[in-house]
């Protein structure tokens, strides 16, 4: 372990092989590859610099990052960049917060296919929030915003959902006029859920005509027609639950949350408390109080669940849409300003404190540091004297590293 404090890969190193002796084929090689990439982060394994204490001369190793999108040590760098280009794209409006989230017999379906319907449940949530928006029964605006796909609970649980911050207003079709929409109303829910229903299910029996679906284990008499035509029709039936959060009352506020919700994984190592020889025990929210509590869970299973949202290579869950959307933002947002009589950026957000925290928190370099200053004497500052090389002989070694994904 790294200091006195237990990290996710520090429960990969005791528990991963067993994980792979007990799961056998049921560990896809993604996840072994994730398994391998995490359990070498910041040990010997991929080398790294000797650091020197130019006051008291005490030397300290610090290996290299793993740079995966899964690995909470990694993130608190790419997570400053990140925040730093949003601040500077915020609306001088409040922004509301719209969350989608699918069935659990849904859920059950994204396990066995989740770049389809991961893709799916983004495309829904996005397609229903423009077109409610457009509609002048509503707001009668185009709108733009940021999708952000989550995949877990705070038990490590599987329970797939997007998040949505949208600015309260959007352009006329012409884009003459700002519409703002009410400080206390974005859009009416239930018809969000009504439509998004129609449209994922409706996504979701393309995707099944097609035969991009794959059928196993809990969903495996879904592989008939009449199996999954009876799945649509239980589905079509039920409410499905779209809400919306109190609108955020600043830029800081929208920052803030961005900061907790963007550049994560399903458990940050700060939640993990201890680790023993059959156990880890870990801090979770509990949604009854909002208080905290702490889950004690089977090292193995505990990675197993961990790894039910390891996301297909490549796939980016955080995307943007309408006004948002990449190749037009820049020239959106200019004329959102224009209409608003917004100059720019508020100085606030652009360097608010959500953006420093960001920066120190869980930030780690490429080199494994986080404070460059001497923790032997408290007052030099350590400087690089050589490399590191990397160790072989690693420890899950029938898993090969993945490249690093950036998305």
């Amino acid at each position: 372990m790294h200091g006195d404090a237990p990290t996710l890969g520090d429960v990969i190193r005791r528990f991963g092989p067993a994980l792979i002796e007990q799961s056998g084929v049921g560990v896809t090689p993604a996840q072994r590859a994730v398994l391998s990439t995490l359990g070498r982060c910041h040990t010997a394994a991929l080398g790294g610099h000797l650091y020197r204490c130019d006051t008291c001369g005490a030397e300290v190793p610090a290996y290299n990052a793993c740079g995966n999108r899964h690995c909470p040590s990694c993130l608190g760098h790419k997570r400053a960049q990140w925040l730093q280009a949003r601040a500077e794209e915020l609306l001088p409006v409040p922004y509301f917060h719209v969350v989608f989230t699918v069935p659990t017999e849904v859920a059950a379906l994204a396990l066995g296919n989740k770049k389809v319907v991961y893709r799916i449940l983004l495309r829904a949530a996005a397609e229903t929030l423009l077109e409610v928006a457009a509609n002048p029964e509503h707001l009668g605006a185009d709108i733009g915003f940021l999708a952000i796909l989550h995949t877990w609970t705070q038990t490590l649980l599987h329970h797939p959902h997007v998040h949505c911050i949208v600015p309260a207003g959007g352009l006329t079709p012409d884009g003459s006029r700002w519409v703002p929409s009410r400080d206390d109303f974005f859009l009416p829910v239930r018809v969000l859920a009504c439509l998004f229903r129609g449209k994922f299910l409706a996504f979701l029996q393309q995707a099944g005509q097609t035969g991009a679906l794959r059928f196993g284990g809990s969903t495996a008499e879904l592989a008939t027609s009449d199996g999954f035509a009876a799945f649509l029709k239980a589905q079509r039936e039920r409410s499905w639950v779209v809400y919306a959060k109190a609108p955020f009352g600043s830029p800081e506020q929208v920052l803030k949350y961005l900061a907790r919700y963007t550049h994560r994984v399903a458990i940050s190592d700060r939640r993990i408390q201890s680790i023993d020889d059959r156990d880890v025990t870990f801090r979770h929210r509990d949604n009854a109080t909002g208080g905290q509590k702490s889950m004690t869970l089977d090292g193995v299973e505990f990675l197993r669940r961990f790894l039910l949202h390891v996301l297909p290579t490549g796939f980016v869950r955080i995307r943007y849409y309408g006004l948002m959307a990449n190749r037009h933002r820049a020239q959106n947002l200019k004329r959102c300003r224009a209409l608003l009589g917004d100059t720019g950026p508020a100085a606030s957000a652009r360097s608010g404190p959500e953006v420093t925290e960001a920066r120190s928190t869980d930030a780690t370099d490429a080199t494994g540091a986080t404070d460059h200053r001497c923790t032997i004497c408290g007052i030099g500052r350590l400087v690089v004297v050589s490399s590191v090389a990397p160790v072989t002989g690693l420890l899950l070694a029938a898993e090969a590293p993945i490249p690093r994904d950036t998305s």
